[in-house]
């Protein structure tokens, strides 16, 4: 071969050499755009500007527009959850007060002499009023933890005065039905919000003392090395394995417990509250001999 097709063949080389060079840092610089418009998504500040096409490629644009429309899509769900929390507020505002009322009046019909067929038909109304409260005071709670407008606040926190809390709530109505409720001490530790994890607690325990027409209600705790378990015991009618996957189901309540009060949601709030704690429940039962609720919480 001679020189002058050495030289061709090196001016080739250095040619696709300069080329694959070029490819590369068009590569990068994409690559770097991208991560910087994904830095400001993250952070919220991302806005689309007028690209130019000659120094932007194809993939940098539609990339943008992309991060725009989720932008505004971002936008348009914060503006939809304050029109829901200011719904939420007027419903719960407007609902409270004819309630009360319905409850207070129910209770002064109930100081006075009346028939016994009347007598029965107002303390019918007033557990139906209780039962509304306990609803709607249910829904809203639920409605705002699902909707992000209550915030989850979980600490290092122990658990000795949380189960302490619940107890002391519910000894009234456990002795007025004649059960032994009942606590073991502990010193497990456990990352939860307190407010809202004795709500879910108690709502676990006021099941148990509904569905338990003789015995105990045992709540105790032990610690693991990832996590602190809650039990709340009952020696009740138990739950049927078929239907053990079906409790924490929003409004679900078995056939066998339809006469009873409650409204199938207690379970369901507690669990939203407890798996946005980063832990989680599970139920043992048998029926006839009772059931065990266990509550997972995060060390």
């Amino acid at each position: 071969m001679n020189k002058t097709g050495i030289v061709i063949i090196l001016l080739c080389f250095l040619a696709a050499a300069a080329v694959v060079l070029w490819e590369r840092r068009k590569a990068r610089k994409t690559m770097e755009e991208i991560e910087r418009m994904l830095d400001a998504a993250m952070t919220g500040s991302f806005s689309e500007t007028n690209f130019d096409e000659s120094q932007l490629s194809a993939l940098e644009t539609k990339f943008a527009h992309y991060l725009s429309a989720a932008e505004a899509s971002s936008q348009n769900i914060a503006q939809e959850k304050d029109k829901i929390k200011t719904l939420i507020a007027d419903i719960s505002h407007q609902i409270k007060t004819p309630i009360a009322n319905l409850l207070l009046y129910s209770e002064l019909l109930m100081e006075e002499t009346l028939p016994a067929s009347a007598k029965a038909n107002v303390e019918a109304l007033y557990k139906q009023s209780e039962k509304l409260r306990f609803l709607i005071d249910s829904l809203v709670k639920l409605s705002r933890l699902e909707n992000g407008i209550i915030s989850l606040s979980p600490q290092p926190t122990a658990l000795q005065p949380l189960l302490e809390s619940v107890v002391e709530q519910y000894t009234a109505k456990a002795s007025e039905k004649g059960l032994s409720l009942q606590m073991q001490d502990t010193d497990a530790f456990a990352v939860f919000d307190f407010k809202w994890t004795a709500e879910a607690l108690a709502n676990i325990v006021d099941n148990a003392i509904k569905y338990t027409e003789h015995g105990t209600i045992t709540i105790s705790a032990v610690s693991y090395e990832m996590f602190a378990r809650i039990d709340i015991s009952d020696t009740g009618s138990g739950i049927p394995e078929s239907e053990q996957a079906k409790i924490f189901a929003r409004f679900y309540r078995s056939n066998s417990v339809q006469k009873q009060e409650g409204v199938g949601i207690g379970l369901y709030l507690a669990r939203q509250i407890i798996s946005g704690e980063g832990g989680y429940i599970k139920v043992a039962s048998v029926p006839g001999k009772g059931s065990t609720f266990s509550i997972f919480l995060p060390k």
